[in-house]
C-alpha cells in the first residue's frame, strides 16, 4: 500500500471511531477541544487545493488551512488535527452528531442547511457551480447540452440544481447520482457520463489531477449565480462560533492590513492602535473569545494570510492556477470584508 493510501486507510479509521470523540453535553467545544488536545475537522475524500493529504500523508488546501487556523487559535498548534475524510451524505451528520468539531469541506451556505441544527460562520470562498465537459464534444455552455447526462454527487446542492438548469432550459438533463467523489468522478472520466457538476474550484482540481491530459476538458458555469463555500459548526454554542468566525476574518483582515507570515514578527512593534489589538499587544480581543490575546498574531505568524493561503493552495503558485475573482479583497473588487478587531 502506498503512503497516499495508508493515509486515507487510517484517515478513515479515525472517521468509524469518532463517536469516542463526541462532544459531552456538559461541556462547550472549546473545552472538548481543549481537553482532548485534538481539534477534529471533517475533510473531502480528496480535492486537491481544497483537502487531500499529500505524498506523506499530510493534509493541504484551503479548507485545510482553514481548519489549522482554529487549532492555532485553540490549541496553539496547526497540526493538533484530525482530519475525517466524509462524503456529501456523511459530513452535516457528523457534524450535528459531534463526531467533528468543524467542518470546513466545500459546503455551501443554504436556508435549508442553515436551518438544519448548524451554524454557518464565515466565507472562505465564493465561486460558481459548473459543468466540466471533454472538449470534443464541441459544448461552451448549458444551452447546448440537450440530452446530455451528468455525473453527480448525492449530497450535493447540485443535484438540486441541474434539475432546475434542466426546467429552465427544457434540456431534458440526465442526472446519475454516485454516493461518493471518488465514484462520481471516475464514471465521468470513463464516460458514463458526458458531464461531471460540482463547484468550479473542485472541478479545476478534479482536471489538473486527474485527467490524462487537462486541456482535453473544458468548465463552464451551469448557472450565473455566484455560491458561498462557508465552514460550518453545530448549532447552539456562540462562543465556538464567534472562535471560528474570528479565526477566519483573522487570516482575512492579516492581508487588509498587509501582514505577512513574513512580516507578522514587525507587527508586535507597531505603534497603531488596530494593529497592536489585532497582534496583542493592547489586550482584551482573546479573552473575549476565551483565547489568549494573541490569537490572530499566532495564527498569521503560522499559516500566513488568506491571500498566502489562496495562493498557495489552489491560486497562481498551485497546480489549480485559479485567479482570486470573488475572493478578492473588497478593496480590490471582490468579496472577502474583514470585520473590525476593536
Amino acid at each position: 500500500m502506498n503512503k497516499k493510501a495508508l493515509a486515507f486507510s487510517t484517515l478513515i479509521s479515525v472517521s468509524i471511531s469518532a463517536p469516542a470523540f463526541a462532544q459531552s453535553t456538559e461541556q462547550s467545544t472549546l473545552e472538548t477541544v481543549q481537553e482532548r488536545g485534538r481539534l477534529i475537522c471533517g475533510a473531502s475524500q480528496g480535492t486537491p487545493g481544497f483537502g487531500a493529504p499529500d505524498d506523506n500523508g499530510y493534509w493541504r488546501g484551503l479548507d485545510v488551512a482553514t481548519c489549522r487556523a482554529v487549532a492555532v487559535a485553540v490549541l496553539g498548534d496547526k497540526d493538533a488535527v484530525n482530519f475525517v475524510p466524509l462524503t456529501g451524505q456523511q459530513r452535516i451528520p457528523a457534524l450535528q452528531t459531534g463526531e467533528i468539531d468543524l467542518l470546513p469541506r466545500t459546503l455551501t451556505w443554504t436556508l435549508q442547511r442553515d436551518s438544519n441544527g448548524i451554524d454557518f460562520t464565515t466565507t472562505n470562498y465564493y465561486e460558481y457551480t459548473g459543468f466540466m465537459m471533454p472538449s470534443s464534444l464541441g459544448i461552451e455552455n448549458v444551452e447546448d447540452m440537450a440530452g446530455a447526462s451528468v455525473c453527480v454527487q448525492t449530497g450535493s446542492t447540485t443535484e438540486k440544481i441541474v434539475n432546475d438548469i434542466s426546467v429552465k432550459h427544457d434540456l431534458d438533463l440526465q442526472p446519475v447520482i454516485f454516493d461518493s467523489n471518488s465514484g462520481t468522478r471516475a464514471a465521468f472520466f470513463s464516460g458514463r457520463c458526458d458531464a461531471l457538476m460540482t463547484d468550479a474550484g473542485a472541478l479545476a482540481s478534479v482536471r489538473a489531477s486527474m485527467a490524462d491530459n487537462p486541456d482535453d476538458y473544458i468548465i463552464f458555469p451551469a448557472t450565473p449565480y455566484a455560491s458561498a463555500l462557508t465552514p460550518a459548526v453545530r448549532e447552539g454554542d456562540s462562543q465556538w462560533l464567534d472562535i471560528v468566525n474570528w479565526s477566519i476574518q483573522a487570516l482575512i483582515a492579516a492581508e487588509n492590513f498587509e501582514l505577512t507570515q513574513d512580516n507578522i514578527d514587525k507587527a508586535l512593534e507597531s505603534e497603531v492602535p488596530v494593529i497592536r489589538r489585532f497582534v496583542g499587544t493592547i489586550p482584551g480581543l482573546g479573552e473575549a473569545l476565551g483565547l489568549s490575546d494573541d490569537f490572530a498574531y499566532r495564527i498569521v505568524k503560522s499559516l500566513g494570510n488568506y491571500g498566502e493561503i489562496f495562493e498557495r493552495t489552489v491560486g497562481m503558485d498551485s497546480p489549480l492556477k485559479i485567479e482570486r475573482g470573488y475572493n478578492e479583497l473588497y478593496r480590490n473588487g471582490g468579496l472577502m470584508f474583514p470585520l473590525g478587531f476593536k
